[in-house]
């Protein structure tokens, strides 16, 4: 595009160039003949009063010789015979100074009375009539070399051919500059178009050139977002929809457990060994594959009564707390508790904590479920009385797992994350006054961040449940629980 952008430039500037410059040379050619002219017929002018005065030989010489051209012999004067005397005597034809012309040309234009420019060796002779006294016409010849007919013809035509050159080399440089100035921007949309295509999903466009190109490279890049976002989506969903595997996992673990001894228990056990090995695969695969992006969105309008939510998957895992010996609390769901989170994404991020709960704290820990309400935001935190977590900042970095942690994936306490983030709160996590760890979910009701009055209301709840101020850790990107998973 970028050659033939030139080649059409050279050719127009080309034929601009010859449509001008050819007939300006001609015309300067036509001028300089004029002009060498003009002055031929300026100096035979000036042997016409002789001439109109006397046809003597030896005045007519001094009066030639007296002229430039003359003395340089490139005046000729050629008076015809003068008709017979009465006595019966003929007169003599005088021909003074240097002649070139022939005495065919001079007859003819002694005939015609008119001047005429005639060819003859190494230029050209103007041959001017003019009348003598006697009636007669002489005729008076000026020799014009052909160095002043095209005297500065060269010259000029050097310059137009010099002039020519600039302007295509110009306009080629131009055309040039604007191929570029089109065609990179259009070469690196393909190449982008090239590498996003192979996968290379970081692939943008710099938003720059003519006007269509820098909406094409923007139209490039948004699509090429939105192929990143759809792709994190997908994969964010694998990993989750894999994870929310987990709790029936952890259901038939524990039964498994209770199985006793034999071949059956015991193939049942690795069966659900096997089984809870190939979800962590595919949670891990989808995480080590998924670009940076954004928290889940829930969707404009998606929402439910937490409330009714935490009864329900409580509901579910008493019965496992109750065949474990676990002590259970719930406390602040008696009443309709509305946020901005879809009833599924709440549910997986509760079902990620309790069985963070059952997998990472022995047979027998208690745990609690509490719910606080406040004005703009809502506060679920998931305590435990087991061991802890020794380093519960390692814990939130995201996509990490717990050092020695068996069946970890670090997606757990992801899906709480993102789940809090959406409604633009936030992941803290925290000593619990069961001694073990508490996760404190913050979500905000009107999108509220959750450094508005943070400091104030943490200890309001403090002061309610009977626990001393303290410092907690605080996250806005990577999951943790009290096992993390």
């Amino acid at each position: 595009m970028r050659w033939a952008l030139v080649k059409v430039c050279l050719a127009v500037t080309a034929m601009v160039v010859i449509a001008f410059a050819v007939p300006l040379g001609l015309v300067i050619r036509e001028m300089a003949s004029d002009r060498a002219f003009s002055d031929a017929e300026r100096q035979a002018a000036m042997i016409a009063p002789a001439l109109s005065i006397t046809t003597d030989r030896e005045e007519l010489t001094r009066a030639v010789l007296s002229t430039e051209p003359g003395d340089r012999g490139r005046l000729a004067v050629h008076v015809p015979a003068p008709e017979k005397a009465a006595d019966g005597t003929e007169g003599e034809a005088l021909d003074i100074g240097t002649r070139r012309a022939s005495p065919k040309d001079v007859a003819t234009v002694r005939k015609a009375g008119r001047a005429s420019i005639t060819e003859v060796t190494d230029g050209f002779a103007l041959l001017q009539p003019t009348a003598l006294s006697t009636g007669d016409i002489a005729v008076v010849e000026v020799f014009v070399p052909e160095g002043e007919v095209s005297n500065g013809v060269a010259t000029a035509w050097l310059i137009l051919a010099g002039v020519g050159v600039a302007l295509i080399v110009g306009s080629v440089a131009v055309a040039d500059r604007l191929g570029v100035r089109m065609v990179q921007p259009a070469q690196r949309l393909a190449g982008a178009a090239h590498d996003l295509g192979e996968g290379r999903l970081g692939t943008r466009v710099p938003e720059e050139g003519p006007t269509e190109l820098r909406s094409a490279a923007v139209a490039f890049n948004s699509m090429a977002d939105q192929v990143v976002q759809l792709l994190a989506n997908e994969r964010e969903l694998a990993a989750d929809l894999s994870h929310r595997l987990r709790t029936p996992l952890t259901v038939l673990r524990l039964n498994a457990a209770s199985l006793g001894e034999g071949p059956a228990a015991d193939q049942t056990r690795a069966a659900v060994e096997q089984l809870e090995h190939e979800v962590d695969t595919i949670i891990r695969t989808a995480r080590e594959q998924r670009p940076q992006t954004q928290g889940v969105q829930t969707g404009v309008g998606a929402g439910c009564d937490a409330s009714e939510v935490i009864r329900e998957r409580m509901g579910f895992w008493s019965a496992l707390a109750e065949d474990e010996g676990r002590e259970v609390r719930l406390a602040g769901v008696d009443r309709t508790v509305r946020i901005p989170v879809a009833r599924p994404e709440l549910a997986a991020a509760l079902d990620a904590l309790l069985g963070n709960v059952f997998r990472h704290t022995p047979e027998g820990t208690a745990f609690a479920v509490d719910v606080h309400h406040s004005g703009d935001a809502v506060i679920v935190l998931v305590s435990d009385a087991g061991p802890g977590i020794t380093d519960p900042e390692a814990a939130l970095a995201r996509g990490t797992t717990n050092p020695g942690t068996v069946g970890s994936t670090g997606l757990g306490l992801d899906i709480v994350r993102r789940v809090a983030e959406s409604t633009g709160g936030d992941l803290r996590i925290g000593r619990s006054v069961l001694g073990g760890t508490e996760v404190r979910i913050w979500i905000g009701l009107h999108g509220t961040s959750p450094d508005r009055g943070r400091r104030g209301h943490g200890r309001r709840v403090a002061r309610r449940f009977g626990r001393p101020r303290r410092k907690e850790p605080r996250t806005t990107a990577g999951p943790a629980t009290s096992g993390p998973s």
